[in-house]
C-alpha cells in the first residue's frame, strides 16, 4: 500500500508510489521507460505551480483508481427561478410606472389647487392635505393606472429598442414570447395592487374625500326626497311624501303589508325620524288590521319600529357608489334590486369597472410591447405618440359603452367589458405581427 501524491508541472505528472518515482503524462502512460527515474531528483518547482492532491491508498503496484465524486459534487446547481434579464426589465417596468404615476400627480396637483383655490383657502389647511388630498391622490392614481402602465410599457420598452438591447436580447436565443413573461409579472404586480385598493383601501378613502367637496367646494350630496316609495320586505311597501336628511325627518308616513292581492295591514304616522341606531320612529300613528271584513285600530303618539330601511336606500348621491366596498356594493344592489328601485346603473358600472380596469393592465401591457419591440425611423416620438393615441381611444371607448349603460341600451357588465374585448383582439393581432 502506498499514497499517491501527484506535483503537476505542465502536461507531465510526477508520480511518487512508496519509494519509485514515474513520470506520466496526460493519458497516464509512462514517459521515458529506459530511465530509471528512482535515481533522479525530484526538479524543484515553485509553490505556486504546484498542485497536490491525495486520491487514494492502493496497493503497491496497482493503477490509482480515480476519486469517486462526492454527494455534494453530484447535486446539480439549482438554476435560479428568476433570470438576470427578467429582474432588469421588471425593474424598468416598475420604475417607470412609479416614476409616470409620481409626474402626473405633480401636474394634477396644480391643476386641482388651481381649479378648487377658493374653496382651499376657505378650508383649514389640516383638512385640505389630510383629508382630501391624501384621499384624492390614491383615488386618482388607481382609476387611471391601466393607461400608466401602457404609457410606462411604451415608453422604457422604446428606449430599449432605440439602444439596440431588444436587439440583444432575441441574439442570444430569447423568443418573444419568453421576452413577454417578464412583463407579464410586472403587469399582474401592479394589477393586484390596484384591485386590492379598489375593493377595499380607496372606498373607505373616498368618504372623507367626498365630505370634503360637499362641504367646501360644491354640495352634491342628495338631502330632500319627495314622494319616496320602496318596497320595504317582500309584501311590504312603504312610502314617504317628504324627507330631510338634514334633520332625519320625513312626513305622511305610510307603510301597507299585502298577502297575494290582500291587504292585511296598514300604518300610518304624520311624520317618522331616523336615527343614528336604524331606528324609525313614528309620530301619531294608527296601525289597522284587516281579518277579511273584521278590521282593528290602534292609535298613538310615538312607537320605535325597526324598519330594515336607510335614508341611503332612497337618497342617491352622484358618488355613492365610490363610497362602498365591492362586497358592500354587491350586497347594496342586490338590496336594491329586491326592493324594485330602478336607477341602479351608476352602482353596477362601478362594480364591474373595477375588475375590467384590472384586467385592462394585461391587454394594454401586451399591445404597449408589440408596438414599442421594435426599433423604427422615427425613434421613440412615435411609439409613444401612437400609445398616447390608443390610451385616448380607449378612455373615449369606455366614456362611450357607459354611456349605452345609463341610456339603457347594454348591461353594465358588457358595457365596461367591452373595450377590453375589442383591445384584447388588437392585442392579439400586435402580438402575432410582432412576434414573426
Amino acid at each position: 500500500m502506498g499514497l499517491i501524491r501527484r506535483n503537476k508541472k505542465g502536461s507531465d505528472t510526477i508520480v511518487q508510489n512508496s519509494d519509485k518515482w514515474e513520470l506520466m503524462n496526460e493519458e497516464g502512460q509512462a514517459v521515458r521507460a529506459d530511465i530509471d527515474f528512482t535515481q533522479l531528483e525530484v526538479p524543484k518547482i515553485a509553490p505556486e505551480n504546484l498542485k497536490e492532491t491525495a486520491d487514494e491508498v492502493v496497493p503497491n503496484g496497482d493503477t490509482p483508481k480515480a476519486s469517486v465524486p462526492s454527494d455534494n459534487a453530484k447535486k446539480k446547481v439549482s438554476k435560479p427561478w428568476i433570470k438576470h434579464f427578467d429582474a432588469y426589465i421588471i425593474k424598468k417596468f416598475l420604475g417607470t410606472f412609479f416614476f409616470a404615476i409620481l409626474v402626473l400627480l405633480a401636474i394634477v396637483i396644480v391643476f386641482d389647487i388651481n381649479e378648487k383655490l377658493d374653496a382651499m383657502l376657505t378650508a383649514p389647511l389640516k383638512e385640505t392635505v389630510f383629508k382630501y388630498f391624501l384621499n384624492f391622490l390614491p383615488y386618482f392614481a388607481n382609476q387611471f393606472a391601466p393607461l400608466f402602465v401602457f404609457i410606462s410599457v411604451i415608453f422604457f420598452t422604446s428606449k430599449l429598442a432605440d439602444h439596440s438591447e431588444i436587439i440583444a436580447m432575441m441574439s442570444s436565443g430569447i423568443s418573444f414570447k419568453r421576452l413577454m413573461v417578464p412583463y407579464l409579472v410586472s403587469a399582474a404586480i401592479i394589477a393586484a395592487g390596484t384591485l386590492v385598493l379598489a375593493l377595499y383601501v380607496i372606498p373607505p378613502a373616498n368618504v372623507k374625500r367626498i365630505e370634503y367637496t360637499n362641504q367646501w367646494v360644491k354640495n352634491k350630496r342628495v338631502d330632500f326626497g319627495d314622494n319616496i316609495q320602496l318596497q320595504v320586505k317582500p309584501g311590504v311597501m312603504a312610502y314617504i311624501s317628504r324627507y330631510d336628511n338634514t334633520t332625519k325627518r320625513g312626513f305622511r308616513f305610510t307603510m301597507e303589508e299585502f298577502k297575494g292581492n290582500t291587504l292585511v295591514s296598514r300604518i300610518t304616522a304624520s311624520s317618522v325620524t331616523y336615527d343614528t341606531l336604524g331606528r324609525w320612529k313614528l309620530n301619531e300613528y294608527s296601525i289597522r288590521k284587516f281579518d277579511g271584513l273584521k278590521e282593528t285600530l290602534r292609535r298613538g303618539s310615538t312607537i320605535d319600529t325597526m324598519l330594515d330601511v336607510e335614508p341611503r336606500d332612497f337618497l342617491i348621491s352622484k358618488n355613492d357608489q365610490e363610497m362602498l366596498t365591492s362586497p358592500e356594493l354587491r350586497r347594496y344592489i342586490n338590496k336594491q334590486k329586491a326592493r324594485g328601485v330602478a336607477n341602479l346603473q351608476q352602482f353596477e358600472l362601478e362594480y364591474e369597472k373595477r375588475f375590467a380596469m384590472t384586467a385592462a393592465a394585461f391587454i394594454l401591457t401586451v399591445i404597449g410591447l408589440s408596438l414599442s419591440s421594435r426599433k423604427v425611423r422615427g425613434g421613440m416620438g412615435v411609439n409613444i405618440g401612437i400609445g398616447l393615441l390608443l390610451s385616448f381611444s380607449y378612455i373615449l371607448f369606455m366614456t362611450v359603452t357607459q354611456t349605452f349603460a345609463l341610456s339603457g341600451y347594454t348591461s353594465p357588465r358588457l358595457a365596461m367589458w367591452i373595450p377590453n374585448i375589442v383591445y384584447t383582439i388588437i392585442a392579439i393581432f400586435l402580438y402575432h405581427r410582432a412576434a414573426q
